[in-house]
């Protein structure tokens, strides 16, 4: 008996990620629930260098940016709620100190330039087609770090407008990296402060615009490709069960299920194998003994210490 539909997966037949690859993720917040599962795990990667953000444009600015290696001056931040800002960036990377921010913008920047030069794998994961404009400066901003709203127009980005941006983001990734592989996915997290109908329209244009840029562009044969995230939790996860209290973003229960779909798509098989021995090792960190000073406990640290020092002779990058 068949209790839920199932999206047919393939494994990735070619470009795999291994402990060998050096990820970058990019995108909604999706994108850190995926990022901390590649980083529990001790791959490569690095998550949102700028913060969250949520739409095409907001990731076509960044990688523009960083690939230009511009240098963010006093004209480029705004001060409001006692914080400054950057409109290309989330709150997270606002601080009290102009300077601060300053000098947090452009080593971001001059880290990110190097991580993608050197990446082997960019996830980017769009959230929204809706966009806030800023009125006086007529630019599409990431963040509206609570500005107020009549500062703003709200639109949004059109299939066109989306296939667009995502060949601006790809053409400028691989001009300065030919062999990186892009993979797209669409946040299964919904914006219903957008409203429930937006939030569906938005969601249709962002796959209409993924698959319309893969279908049709030259750059299409070029190591770029889809993965269903949103597909899975709409379809094979149809259930509120598999939400959190809030009913709009995804639990753990749904989280881990994704995780382990994008996993087996994507990860070499004898990849999955050293993930189980990660596994282990961070369960025994995680471990809390009831008494720590006993003879027993002491056996087990030294076995996982034994384990942990074999683990880092092959993979002296991570770290536990």
């Amino acid at each position: 008996m068949l209790l839920q539909t199932q999206i047919p997966l393939k494994k990735q037949a070619d470009n795999q990620i291994d402990y060998s690859s050096k990820l970058i993720l990019i995108g909604s917040c999706f994108s850190e629930n995926i990022g901390d599962k590649l980083s529990y795990y001790q791959f490569q990667t690095i998550v949102n260098p700028f913060g969250i953000l949520f739409h095409p444009k907001a990731i076509e600015k960044l990688i523009i940016d960083v690939i230009n290696n511009k240098t963010y001056s006093e004209k480029d931040v705004f001060f409001n709620n006692e914080q400054w800002h950057s409109f290309n960036a989330h709150s997270s990377l606002s601080n009290a100190n102009k300077e601060t921010l300053l000098t947090t913008l452009n080593t971001t920047i001059s880290k990110t330039n190097q991580q993608l030069k050197e990446a082997t794998h960019v996830v980017i994961t769009l959230g929204t087609s809706w966009v806030y404009k800023h009125i006086t400066s007529n630019t599409v901003v990431a963040n509206c770090h609570k500005v107020p709203q009549k500062e703003f127009s709200k639109e949004i980005l059109s299939v066109d407008d989306i296939s667009k941006s995502l060949e601006k983001i790809v053409s400028i990734l691989k001009t300065t990296n030919p062999n990186i592989s892009v993979v797209f996915t669409v946040s299964p997290v919904r914006h219903t402060k957008d409203g429930f109908i937006e939030n569906m329209q938005s969601k249709s244009h962002l796959i209409s615009g993924i698959h319309q840029f893969l279908a049709s562009t030259s750059l299409n044969q070029q190591n770029n490709y889809y993965f269903p995230s949103y597909e899975i939790m709409m379809d094979e996860l149809r259930d509120y069960r598999f939400y959190s209290e809030d009913m709009i973003h995804p639990n753990q229960t749904a989280i881990n299920y994704i995780w382990d779909k994008f996993s087996s798509n994507w990860i070499t098989d004898k990849a999955i194998k050293t993930m189980d021995k990660v596994a282990t090792i961070q369960k025994g960190l995680a471990h809390k003994p009831f008494n720590p000073t006993s003879e027993q406990h002491l056996k087990f640290l030294k076995k996982l210490s034994i384990k942990k020092e074999t683990l880092l002779k092959s993979f002296p990058f991570m770290k536990f």
